[in-house]
């Protein structure tokens, strides 16, 4: 079961989120949805988001239809920055990167702690 958590620090211009776990579809949705209700709190493009993925687990193929509609709204929501802090996991950085590339989420940065 995957889970998320949101924080927006207005101070630092920076939306934090916080996902672990396995998502299923509809962790995915939910996520989503809590996700669309911050964002509208924003102006986005004055934003980072920065993604706490250390807990993360690599995605099933039946999600990754989810994660690229996520990454979707971050380029369309237009964040000035996207970092994607994940562990030392080589596959879970290749899928990230691979879906990243296949929206075309220019602006985002894999870094591993």
């Amino acid at each position: 079961m995957g889970s998320f958590n949101i924080k927006i620090d207005q101070a630092a211009k920076v939306f934090y989120a916080e996902v672990e776990g396995t998502f299923s579809p509809e962790d995915g949705m939910a996520a989503m949805e809590g996700y669309n209700k911050a964002i509208s709190t924003i102006s986005a493009p004055e934003y980072a988001i920065d993604i706490d993925c250390t807990k993360l687990n690599v995605s099933a193929p039946e999600s990754l239809p989810l994660l690229e509609g996520c990454f979707g709204l971050y380029k369309k929501d237009g964040f000035k920055k996207v970092t994607l802090r994940i562990s030392k996991n080589p596959i879970l950085k290749m899928q990230l990167g691979r879906v990243a590339r296949g929206v075309q989420l220019d602006n985002c940065e894999i870094i591993e702690q």
